[in-house]
């Protein structure tokens, strides 16, 4: 089979493949294998895994590539909803990489054991900032992960010794208006905990300086990795 034109519409993974293709994603190759080496740090290989907004799936397939047992990619926001972006990208990978994983088109708030089924490790990466209700997103996140659950995500205020999330009108955050919420790390770790997970190991992300390190302002955002275990 012949593999599927290269879609026109625009990437947001920058995939490298063994033919020397590269893909124009808006995430550059160099930032994925960073975050993929903090993401993927405890190993995946032999598990089953369900990533929650894969988009052009470029962490689906690392996973597989990894090892997994058994990946679930799905998405609705960039595949069918208001992303800007659509399938294509995800299905032009998934052929030129011939791949075995499964997709799925499921918006967040449909995602539940009977929906999705339960996994041992489930990634919810660049989500919770996008959803209106963060604490029941990651709720439904929660309730499909039998092992580990990985949230990266923007942060802010993380020198307040509260735990607090900082809410974000308009396209005040990155110029973006589907993005609204951003915890910082004692407020994630509560959610967390709140939702049945024991241990927490927070991580920040490899390619950015802390913002309280940085010279700019104390409400600049950050991000950060969650690894959260039951």
């Amino acid at each position: 089979m012949s593999n599927p034109p290269a879609p026109t519409t625009p990437w947001f993974h920058t995939h490298s493949f063994p033919d020397g293709e590269v893909t124009p994603g808006s995430k550059t190759a160099a930032v994925l294998e960073a975050e993929a080496g903090v993401i993927f740090k405890h190993g995946v290989a032999g598990k089953s895994l369900l990533d929650i907004g894969a988009s052009d799936g470029f962490f689906s397939f690392e996973a597989e590539r990894r090892g997994a047992a058994r990946v679930l990619a799905t998405d609705n926001f960039h595949w069918s909803g208001p992303g800007w972006g659509n399938k294509g990208g995800f299905d032009y990978a998934y052929a030129k990489l011939g791949s075995k994983i499964s997709s799925l088109d499921i918006d967040v708030p449909q995602i539940s054991p009977e929906t999705v089924g339960m996994h041992d490790v489930v990634l919810f990466l660049g989500v919770l900032y996008h959803v209106k209700d963060p604490l029941t997103a990651l709720a439904k996140a929660a309730s499909v992960a039998g092992e580990l659950l990985i949230v990266e995500t923007v942060t802010a205020l993380d020198r307040l010794p509260w735990p607090v999330m900082r809410f974000y009108e308009g396209d005040e955050l990155g110029n973006d208006p589907t993005n609204f919420w951003a915890p910082n790390n004692r407020c994630l770790a509560g959610m967390a905990r709140e939702l049945g997970f024991k241990r927490i190991e927070m991580t920040g992300h490899p390619l950015m300086r802390p913002h309280w390190r940085r010279p700019d302002s104390f409400w600049k955002a950050n991000r950060v990795v969650m690894h959260a275990w039951r």
